[in-house]
């Protein structure tokens, strides 16, 4: 992704200065009609839309929700095809894919780009910059409305996104499928596609033995028991460790 060609040197000077500001009122809405929401424990959004699935057929019709029913899911965003941190997001996740499945979880990707776009991508050799055949399916959203309806799309002044684009965000969905993990980056930022296997991996064991997961929690690590007996425990074994 380019930055904000606006942008200059004395964009950091000024950083000390404006955080002595008021901090202005909450908007009600924004350009594009959503307020940017937390959607962890609500019911994701789902839609159909245009896509290049993950054998590389281009179909106009791609139902999300039909392709993760009864499945866990990871839906992440990124702001456009044939850029820069984007192509390394994506192939980390395509790397990641199969852990994912043998987790029982259905990978998708969207941008506000055609599914024309994804597919001239994938038909893009990675030393010539392209992606190749990545395993998921790439949705395209050139309406916006389903990045409007995560509420990810880049509309800030403040941020360094073209306006319009959708933010470098993702969501973990569970079985039922409840949003039950959001981070958003600001452009610049490339995500760490491990901790999106661990996050999965966390709340299947959350799911499966009744114990939440402490600060740093790795598959293969002990939970935690919520009651005070239980932290009292777990902090007594594992404090200095954290």
């Amino acid at each position: 992704m380019i930055l904000k060609r606006q942008r200059n040197s004395h964009r950091f000077a000024d950083e000390a200065e404006r955080r002595a500001e008021p901090l202005p009122a909450a908007s009600s809405s924004t350009r594009f009609g959503d307020v940017m929401s937390v959607l962890v424990g609500k019911k994701a959004p789902v839609f159909t839309t245009q896509a290049v699935l993950a054998n590389g057929e281009i179909q106009g019709d791609f139902d999300f929700a039909k392709a993760i029913e009864g499945k866990y899911a990871v839906v992440f965003f990124y702001p456009l095809d044939f850029t820069f941190v984007c192509p390394s997001e994506i192939l980390a996740m395509a790397n990641r894919t199969e852990k994912l499945k043998e987790l029982g979880c259905e990978v998708v990707g969207i941008s506000v780009d055609s599914h024309w776009t994804h597919n001239a991508w994938r038909n893009t050799a990675v030393k010539d910059g392209g992606i190749g055949a990545v395993p998921f399916t790439l949705a395209a959203d050139m309406s916006r409305t389903i990045s409007q309806a995560y509420g990810i799309v880049s509309e800030s002044e403040d941020d360094f996104y073209p306006n319009g684009v959708s933010m470098r965000a993702t969501f973990v969905i569970d079985q039922e499928g409840f949003v039950r993990h959001q981070v958003v980056n600001d452009e610049p930022l490339g995500r760490n596609m491990d901790d999106v296997v661990r996050v999965v991996e966390a709340w299947q064991f959350f799911k499966e033995n009744g114990q939440v997961c402490p600060a740093g929690w790795n598959k293969g690590d002990a939970g935690m028991t919520t009651s005070p007996e239980g932290v009292a425990e777990y902090l007594a074994e594992h404090g200095e460790k954290l």
